[in-house]
């Protein structure tokens, strides 16, 4: 059987050749860049600690002052959180299933982490269930969990449901976490929500998209009906094609769009889309410097709350 990750690779150093594998390589080290070091306990305060790392709040509740211990961290766990519910089996806006890139964008993410020694993990499910691969090193631990996404799709199998694996992740798993999301374009509910809330309180959160296909994109002279994998539903061909429709629904996917903007942009969370497997290096890229620039303006906004007190 081809490798998964060897396809990955390939098409990544195809990439290369117009931004340079290096560029990808050096934003997905700036992610982490002064966070190598773990909290581990608080202690009286001696001559010759730092002052920065007095907890001033811990302080104020004992009455003398406490300095903040940090452990080192040799390695970094990634977890790559995919929907493989059946509305992944669905086509994308380039036109491939979206499946396909899915597991093309788990490839990159977890490539860029093992050049950097750090372990790689999985979490894929649909409204059902949800399958737990813990962090590990290493390319044939990846190949692993490419397949493990690329065969968790079926057209037969549960819808998506994403809430469920962020509750899954909330329940059972320890320790911070960086988390990466792969997801069908959808609006969050309430609920999940609340659950990508709790959830970004505890690690670090990305999130990308893989945008819908247009409605009944034309085929030489056929016209195919426009299906919904995920209820079954489906819009004859010259009905999607009427110029009503079509202006009706591409008014509903703006106003789709601009709810989910709001959501993402309330929750804190950087979120990128990527329309195909060609466009994935460039929206890692930018899903990653995006997460770095809000982590910069967050701890900016820390410490200037931190002096105002």
């Amino acid at each position: 059987m081809p490798s998964l990750l060897r396809r990955v690779k390939s098409k990544i150093f195809i990439f290369a050749h117009r931004r340079t594998l290096a560029l990808l390589d050096g934003e997905y080290g700036s992610v982490f860049k002064g966070r190598s070091l773990d909290f581990d306990e608080l202690r009286t305060y001696v001559p010759g600690d730092e002052v920065r790392d007095i907890d001033w709040k811990a302080t104020a509740r004992h009455g003398s002052p406490l300095v903040k211990r940090y452990v080192a961290v040799r390695r970094q766990s990634v977890l790559l959180l995919v929907d493989t519910g059946r509305n992944m089996a669905a086509r994308s806006l380039s036109g491939e299933a979206k499946k396909d890139i899915a597991v093309h964008a788990a490839g990159v993410l977890g490539y860029l982490a093992c050049r950097h020694g750090d372990d790689v993990g999985l979490v894929h499910g649909n409204s059902a269930v949800s399958k737990y691969l813990p962090p590990r090193s290493g390319e044939e631990h990846l190949e692993r969990l490419l397949r493990e996404v690329d065969s968790g799709v079926s057209r037969d199998g549960q819808p998506s449901d994403i809430a469920k694996q962020l509750d899954y992740v909330l329940r059972y798993l320890k320790g911070r976490l960086l988390i990466v999301v792969l997801a069908d374009e959808f609006v969050p509910d309430s609920t999940t929500e609340s659950l990508m809330r709790r959830l970004h309180a505890r690690h670090e959160v990305l999130w990308l998209t893989i945008r819908d296909a247009e409605l009944a994109p034309q085929t030489g002279n056929q016209v195919p009906d426009s299906t919904d994998v995920g209820n079954g539903l489906a819009i004859p061909g010259p009905l999607a094609m009427d110029s009503k429709v079509r202006a009706a629904y591409a008014t509903a996917m703006l106003e789709r769009g601009k709810q989910r903007t709001a959501v993402f942009r309330r929750l804190g969370i950087a979120e990128e889309q990527t329309a195909g497997s060609d466009d994935v290096p460039g929206a890692v890229f930018s899903l990653l410097e995006r997460h770095r620039s809000g982590a910069t303006t967050a701890r900016s906004a820390g410490k200037a709350g931190n002096r105002a007190r």
